[in-house]
C-alpha cells in the first residue's frame, strides 16, 4: 500500500523533533526513525494495530508516550496525526 503523511501528521512530527533536538539531537533522530518504520509497517501489515478511537482509523503506541494515528482508504495508508500520549484525542 502507498504510505501518505497528512499536514498535520507532517506538522506533528517536525514539533516532537525539534522539542526533543533541543535537549538530545540523537534521540530526536532515533525517534524520527521509528515513527517512519512504524508507519512503513502499517503500510504493510494494514490490520497490525488496534481500532483506533475514531471510525476508520487505527493508532499505534510508539515508545510509550507517542500514539500514531492512520487510515487506510482508497488503497493508501494515510498518517493523519502523531501525537504525544498526553494530549487530548479526538
Amino acid at each position: 500500500m502507498k504510505l501518505v503523511w497528512s499536514r498535520l501528521a507532517i506538522n506533528d512530527r517536525e514539533a516532537i523533533m525539534d522539542f526533543i533536538a533541543r535537549d538530545n539531537p540523537q534521540a530526536a533522530i532515533a525517534l524520527d526513525d521509528h515513527f517512519e518504520a512504524f508507519a512503513r509497517r502499517a503500510s504493510e501489515h494494514l490490520l497490525m494495530h488496534k481500532p483506533g478511537r475514531l471510525d476508520n482509523t487505527r493508532e499505534v503506541v510508539i515508545r510509550r508516550h507517542y500514539v500514531m494515528i492512520y487510515q487506510i482508504c482508497h488503497r493508501r495508508v494515510r498518517i493523519l496525526r502523531v501525537l504525544h500520549s498526553a494530549q487530548h484525542w479526538p
